[in-house]
């Protein structure tokens, strides 16, 4: 339940279409130092997981195998792993000196939550393609022949996953009272996630940053922060302060999104040019050109908005529509005051100062001007 629903997408990167200059350059570029520093510690319990699986269930036949191969590949063509960078920094700001194997465990259990979402999102938007390879649902539809029996095994592939991910946390190595205020976080984390998807599907969400507060902040923002702190035993104090800084962050984190989605390039999105407006996805973009086109543009727009037929020239045109009527620096505008609101609040944040630092940085990382 993501990209449409959740999701959350692509995740920060120093990408050819956007510069980040002065303080807010430096500070991304710790952000991001820090998430490779944890990467390999994520990817090899992901690696280590899904193997077990694999090894547990390969003796029901092929067509079962390939069902969590397929979850498993999604899982591991991964981005920077920025949901479980703030996990990591939570448990480090509430608990510093704490072995982080748990944070960890929980860190990898939030990825595999990832790769349930966008199983659920690509058949969703009947999105062939993900993260430069193919939807799952894609993939299990040639291998079985059949794009019926396709979508069906991506769907318990999605389940698959989400019991994989349940289970590494609940397994994790710390106190049992932590472990299990962290699981109730989980399940109240997805559970938005649910509220924040069936919106977007809809259309008809009235505010926009409301729903990707639900959909997009909930699991990638707000709750990592909010698992990491809780398993390293934070006070509601922290919780709260937690959460104050995690809503810009949210909210922002889906704009870019949105941005990238609209305005990118196949190599930064790992999706056909165009995506989203031949999706008829309702983005910030879209949000803010209600009511601002003349016939002309409304015109223009149409023609490849919600058009799955629409023509490379129909959606660059409608692009191009986008830019010159303002819509991508307005959104541009409102993502840069997210993201200094959220730094502001992180250097506030009741928590170590190396943590401060970090997620000060991941504010960073989300600012984004087209050049």
């Amino acid at each position: 339940m993501p990209e449409h629903a959740a999701a959350a997408t692509t995740e920060p990167t120093s990408g050819a279409d956007r510069t980040l200059e002065g303080a807010h350059g430096a500070a991304a570029r710790a952000f991001l130092d820090f998430l490779a520093s944890i990467r390999p510690a994520v990817e090899t319990r992901l690696e280590a997981r899904w193997q077990r699986e694999i090894d547990r269930i390969k003796g029901y036949g092929p067509e079962i195998e390939a069902m969590a191969a397929e979850a498993r590949s999604l899982t591991l063509r991964g981005g920077k792993r920025y949901r479980a960078g703030l996990v990591v920094a939570a448990h480090l700001g509430v608990a510093p000196e704490a072995p982080l194997d748990a944070a960890y465990d929980t860190a990898a259990a939030l990825e595999l939550i990832q790769t349930y979402l966008l199983i659920q999102d690509d058949w969703i938007d009947e999105d062939d393609t993900r993260r430069g390879g193919p939807s799952v649902h894609a993939a299990l539809g040639r291998s079985l022949k059949n794009e019926r029996l396709g979508a069906v095994s991506a769907l318990l592939a999605s389940d698959l996953t989400w019991s994989l991910a349940v289970g590494l946390l609940a397994a994790a190595p710390a106190d049992p009272s932590l472990v299990l205020a962290t699981l109730r976080t989980f399940c109240e984390t997805h559970q938005d996630v649910v509220v924040g998807q069936h919106l977007d599907v809809l259309g008809r969400a009235e505010d926009v940053e409301q729903m990707h507060a639900l959909k997009t902040g909930s699991y990638t923002v707000r709750g990592p922060l909010l698992l990491g702190a809780t398993l390293a035993g934070a006070s509601g104090d922290v919780l709260a302060a937690l959460e104050r800084y995690a809503a810009p962050v949210g909210v922002a984190f889906q704009l870019r999104d949105d941005l990238l989605g609209t305005f990118g390039s196949e190599a930064e999105t790992g999706k056909p040019v165009g995506n989203d407006l031949r999706n008829g996805k309702r983005t910030a973009v879209i949000a803010w050109i209600d009511g601002r086109l003349d016939a002309s543009g409304q015109s223009i727009l149409d023609r490849a908005f919600g058009k799955s037929e629409a023509t490379p020239d129909e959606v660059a045109e409608a692009t191009a529509l986008l830019v010159t009527a303002g819509a991508r620096t307005a959104v541009e505008d409102r993502l840069d005051a997210l993201c200094t609101e959220a730094e502001r609040l992180a250097a506030e944040l009741p928590v170590s100062a190396r943590a401060r630092e970090i997620l000060a940085g991941a504010a960073a990382a989300l600012r984004w001007r087209q050049r």
